[in-house]
């Protein structure tokens, strides 16, 4: 009896080796249906003839070759298929990456833009349409604020960007040097003609000074007028007060009644710092400057009637005239060949004026205030940037340029201005303490 139980087990373990055996030989030649036919026969065969007492041979008889088999049953296609597999779930998320890629935003070191809508919400009832049509064109996509003004009487013609220009005021930057000049003139601490020694073989006059924008000359200016001199005559063109008559929403800027703490004067007579101007009140002092020494009210006329009955009105006359020769060359010289050349659009009509460029409260400023001589009639503009790359007190001469040549170009300085009686609401001379 168990001698034929022996039999039969020997029987049965050699049709299930050649089983297997067959079947790995068909893996090799049918790469796909290997696994399957070895599975399929295992079974066909394992209840059958699985008596209990030879379910421990039977493993140890199907473990050797099963690892082999089932090694040389793996086919490559199976590989690539494994791996088209993972590549197909990797796929959409690497497209996606690739069509939304995660970003940070930028990091900016500007508080304002250097580009904007700068005529939003502006109203235009009283204005020269000519003077605002050439000024806005000008200006172009730039951050910023243009104001024209006639200096033979005070009206304000345009403002581009009436919001910014009637503010609480900006950092002067180099437009300071302005009012340092007129007072080192007075006081007599300089002449036109005066050579200044400033570090080793460095020498100018306030004509190069001027030209040049020149920091260590007017720090040192600053210095030997000290800030009570210097306070008087800038408080005397305008600064530290409201440059118009009854022009709603304007700030008067700040001008500060004593020396800041921690605030040198060469800082304050060459870069402006504790000082706040706005566009209106360089418009006036330059006006000023333009028309012989008569500090006026500005006045914006808002509709075609206040336009019609404007009557002009003096804030103070200012005995500067004999001071100019020597002041108005420099503003040429700036424009002829210095930090303000690129409003140089036509030498047979000069433009004369003071660039300024610093940066104030994370925010870049470039300041432009001119006037021209052409004919009889002269115009005041004055171009105040603020934003961050690009802005510069060159490119807000530049904008001003543009604006002179489109003016030029449409006969504007040709033209006879009608000037209309001067009431004069109140006097005060300069310049001696």
């Amino acid at each position: 009896m168990r001698i034929r139980q022996s039999i039969a087990i020997a029987a049965l373990l050699t049709m299930q080796l050649a089983a297997v055996r067959g079947a790995a030989s068909g893996a090799q030649t049918a790469s796909g249906g290997a696994k399957a036919a070895a599975t399929a026969a295992h079974k066909k065969l394992a209840p059958k003839a699985a008596p209990k007492a030879a379910a421990k041979p039977v493993p140890k008889a199907a473990a050797k070759p099963a690892p082999k088999a089932a090694a040389k049953a793996a086919p490559k296609a199976s590989a690539k298929s494994a791996t088209a597999k993972a590549a197909s779930k990797k796929t959409p998320a690497r497209t996606a990456a690739k069509a939304a890629p995660k970003r940070r935003p930028a990091y900016s070191p500007w508080s304002e833009p250097t580009f904007k809508d700068s005529t939003a919400g502006d109203e235009i009832g009283g204005e020269d349409l000519t003077v605002r049509q050439a000024a806005v064109q000008a200006l172009g996509r730039y951050n910023g604020s243009v104001v024209a003004v006639n200096p033979r009487n005070g009206r304000i013609l345009s403002i581009v960007n009436q919001k910014l220009a009637l503010q609480s005021g900006f950092q002067p930057c180099s437009t300071v040097k302005l009012p340092v000049a007129v007072a080192g003139l007075v006081e007599n601490v300089i002449q036109g003609d005066t050579v200044v020694r400033l570090s080793g073989a460095t020498r100018m006059t306030l004509t190069e000074a001027l030209a040049h924008s020149n920091n260590p000359f007017f720090a040192l200016l600053g210095t030997k007028l000290g800030f009570d001199r210097f306070s008087y005559y800038a408080r005397l063109l305008g600064l530290g007060e409201l440059a118009g008559l009854n022009i709603e929403g304007e700030r008067p800027g700040l001008f500060p009644s004593e020396q800041p703490s921690g605030t040198s004067i060469g800082m304050m007579s060459s870069f402006g710092e504790g000082i706040s101007l706005t566009p209106l009140q360089l418009a006036a002092m330059l006006s000023a400057f333009a028309n012989g020494g008569t500090l006026y009210y500005l006045q914006y006329p808002r509709s075609l009637m206040e336009a019609r009955d404007f009557i002009p009105q003096v804030k103070r006359r200012l005995d500067i005239d004999r001071w100019l020769p020597d002041l108005t060359p420099g503003m040429s010289a700036a424009v002829e060949y210095g930090t303000a050349r690129r409003a140089n659009y036509d030498p047979s009509q000069p433009v004369l004026g003071k660039t300024g460029t610093c940066t104030e409260n994370r925010t870049h400023l470039g300041w432009f205030g001119s006037f021209n001589e052409v004919g009889h009639n002269r115009l005041v503009v004055v171009v105040l940037l603020t934003g961050g790359s690009g802005v510069s007190g060159p490119a807000a001469a530049q904008i001003a340029g543009d604006m002179y040549r489109r003016l030029s170009a449409e006969n504007f300085f040709g033209e006879k201005w009608e000037l209309t009686a001067t009431r004069q609401v109140s006097i005060s001379s300069c310049c001696a303490q």
